[in-house]
Formats: C-alpha cells, sequence, structure tokens
C-alpha cells in the first residue's frame, strides 16, 4: 500500500525521495496507527546515517512522507545483483549502522526490523537505515513483549518472550539483527537457515541447537566480533556503541571521521545505473487505477461529485468516519521551517545574551567611573 518516488522541491530545486500511502489502504489492512508511530518518531530524530524524515502532508486519498532521497539502493537489491562485499566495506557497514543504533537508543528507539533491504546506500557507498513502521519507543525500563521483525533476522529472546511469556526484549535484539545482516553480506547467506514459515518454537530449538559457523579466511578479530553480536543471551551480547569500540578489530577506526563520512566506502554504487527494479515505476504508470500524476484531476472530479450528492447516502459510513479520523490526526510536518524556526530563536537568544553583556559591561564602566570620581573627590578633600 506504500509507493516511493523521486519528487524537486519547488522553490529549493532540492530532490526528495517521496513515500506515499493510500488511506483506505490503511485502513483495510489495520496499518494506520503503524504509519502515525512511524511519523511520530521521524519528526523527533535526524542522524547522518539515517533516511530522515523532511516533510509530511495529506490529501483526499493519501499521505505523503518526504525523506532524504539516497540514489545507491539497497543492500538486498546489491546481494541480488551479486555484489561481493569486501571485508572493508562490511567493517565500514558496521561502524556507521553502529552510530545510528547509539543514535536510536540514546531516542529510546528500538528499530526491530534491521535488515539489508532496510539499509540505503548514498551515491557515495555510505549507509543509511530506513523503514520505522514497526519500530518502538521505550523509556525508563521498560521492555517490549510484541512478536515483531522479520523472522530471519529477530533476536532468539523476541521468540522467548512471545512463547514463554518472559520479561521482553530491549535495546539489544537491534544489535542482533545488524550481526546477521553483516554475516549476510560478507558471506552471501545468513548464520541460520531461517524462513518465514519457521514455527517459533522450532526457532528456539534452533537457537539452542544449532551453531554459527564461521569462514576461516575471515580474520580473528571479525570472527570474535560476530560472535558477540550474535550472542544468544542479550546480556552478554555487544549493544552499544562502547561494546563495539572495545573490538579489536576497529581499533583502527577513528569514529569522529566515521561520522563525518570521512572514511572511504569500500563499495560505491555505479552511477550510471538505477539501483532498483523499475517495474513499479512501470507499473504506477501503466496499470495503477489512480495514478499519482492524474491525482489533481481525479480529486478535482471527486469534490464535484460529493457535492452533488447527500454525503449521509454513503455506501460506508464507518469507512468514511475512520478517513476522516485520519484527516484530523494526521500529523503535518516541516523540517525545514522547524530549522529556520530553531536558527531564528538561537539568533534571537545570541542577539538578547549580547545585549545583556553589554549592558553588564557599560554598567560595570559607569560604576567605575564614579568610584573613580569619587576618589579623585576624596583626595582633592584632604589635600585642601
Amino acid at each position: 500500500f506504500g509507493k516511493v518516488c523521486i519528487v524537486q522541491k519547488r522553490d529549493t530545486e532540492k530532490m526528495y525521495a517521496m513515500k506515499y500511502m493510500n488511506k483506505q489502504q490503511c485502513i483495510e489492512r489495520d496499518e494506520v496507527r503503524n504509519v502515525f508511530r512511524e511519523l511520530e518518531i521521524l519528526q523527533e530524530i535526524e542522524h547522518v546515517f539515517l533516511v530522515n524524515l523532511w516533510y509530511s502532508f495529506q490529501d483526499e486519498e493519501d499521505m505523503f512522507m518526504v525523506v532524504d532521497l539516497l540514489l545507491g539502493g539497497d543492500l538486498r537489491y546489491h546481494l541480488q545483483q551479486n555484489v561481493q562485499f569486501t571485508e572493508e566495506a562490511v567493517k565500514l557497514y558496521i561502524c556507521e549502522m553502529t552510530l545510528a543504533l547509539d543514535y536510536l537508543q540514546s531516542q529510546h528507539i528500538i528499530h526491530r526490523d534491521i535488515k539489508p533491504d532496510n539499509i540505503l546506500l548514498d551515491e557515495q557507498g555510505h549507509a543509511h537505515l530506513t523503514d520505522f513502521n514497526i519500530a518502538t519507543i521505550i523509556k525508563d525500563g521498560e521492555r517490549a513483549t510484541a512478536l515483531a521483525g522479520t523472522k530471519p533476522y529477530m533476536a532468539p529472546e523476541i521468540f522467548h518472550s512471545f512463547v514463554n511469556g518472559g520479561t521482553g526484549y530491549s535495546f539489544e535484539v537491534d544489535w542482533w539483527s545488524l550481526g546477521v545482516t553483516a554475516y549476510e553480506l560478507l558471506r552471501g547467506w545468513r548464520p541460520y537457515d531461517i524462513h518465514s514459515s519457521n514455527t517459533v518454537e522450532s526457532l528456539l530449538q534452533l537457537f539452542s541447537t544449532v551453531s554459527v559457523q564461521y569462514t576461516s579466511s575471515w580474520p580473528k578479530g571479525l570472527v570474535a566480533l560476530l560472535r558477540k553480536l550474535l550472542t544468544v543471551n542479550p546480556e552478554h551480547r555487544f549493544s552499544s556503541l562502547t561494546d563495539i569500540q572495545t573490538s579489536p578489530y576497529l581499533a583502527d577506526i577513528s569514529w569522529d571521521d566515521a561520522y563525518e563520512k570521512k572514511l572511504e566506502p569500500g563499495f560505491v554504487p555505479n552511477k550510471g545505473r538505477l539501483h532498483c527494479d523499475p517495474t513499479f515505476e512501470l507499473e504506477e504508470m501503466i496499470l495503477e487505477s489512480r495514478p499519482l500524476h492524474k491525482k489533481k484531476k481525479r480529486l478535482a472530479k471527486n469534490r464535484s461529485r460529493d457535492n452533488s450528492k447527500d454525503s449521509t447516502q454513503s455506501e460506508n459510513d464507518y469507512l468514511q468516519e475512520c478517513l476522516e479520523v485520519v484527516q484530523q490526526e494526521f500529523m503535518i510536518f516541516n523540517r525545514e521551517k522547524l530549522k529556520k524556526r530553531t536558527e531564528a530563536e538561537t539568533e534571537a537568544e545570541t542577539e538578547a545574551e549580547t545585549e545583556a553583556e553589554t549592558e553588564a559591561e557599560t554598567e560595570a564602566e559607569t560604576e567605575a567611573s564614579n568610584v573613580n570620581m569619587c576618589s579623585s573627590v576624596c583626595s582633592s578633600t584632604s589635600s585642601s
């Protein structure tokens, strides 16, 4: 029910990716809450290794999210194109995703769906995390309990919590997923042979009986790091920036340079190619019954038709009611305006501080001159 296209903002001419979701389909699939949660999260965060939200708006049919445009394709696409990722390339992805996860953790967010499909590359080859559709916020020692994620990348404690009604899980699950992703990028397949059809019970059995096989040609430091990410017990798993930084394998990494994208990626997407399947674009243009490029005329026609009939004759009152709720509760967002407002407030605060300092200095100078005048008067009095 969600599609993505490339758009350009008229006034700045800047290019973005725009995701649009049909409201009726969201309601029918019971996805409205997830869309709203994703919007709520994305409006509060911004990071160099995330796909950041810039604008959100709506019309009668769709909800729109405008985000950073990354033209390098997702890692799943490159795996399917048989790209052989080098150890150095994956090493940088681990670092960049570590910085992203560390930031999310500071914002109390569990992503819950780290996988190659949700890591997009920019044109230089740097990694960015996207898709917060099933992310959740936990605070003050809370634990998540829902069975959420993509099975082959889900941590054992998620399944444990579901079957045994245990204590739930926390941020550690994202680091397990990062380990699975790194392993898959290096080897071409995942450390555990898990599919969506596997039962939760069979997976718990798998984690307790099957050990991960590592390639003998990999450096010992890399294997040690993957082992720490793929530790079944979350209490012993690497699950923070501090943990990752203790890895001898990453001892040569300048984390400041990594954050500033100064480290050279080991894989750079071909700039002359479209790093996605063009079939979806063709479907939108040819097969879609309500294409985006014909929306303006269609909505105008719908409005005139709605005005000409009694709204109480609606075929589906419940759906109409739901659509109205979505219309009212949808969160409109504009990061550009927000940034300008913040900059203006900061500027105003700086000016106010400068004025206060100037006034204080003037008062101090006045007092000093009064004291000097007083002492000179006193001197002349005593001499007389």
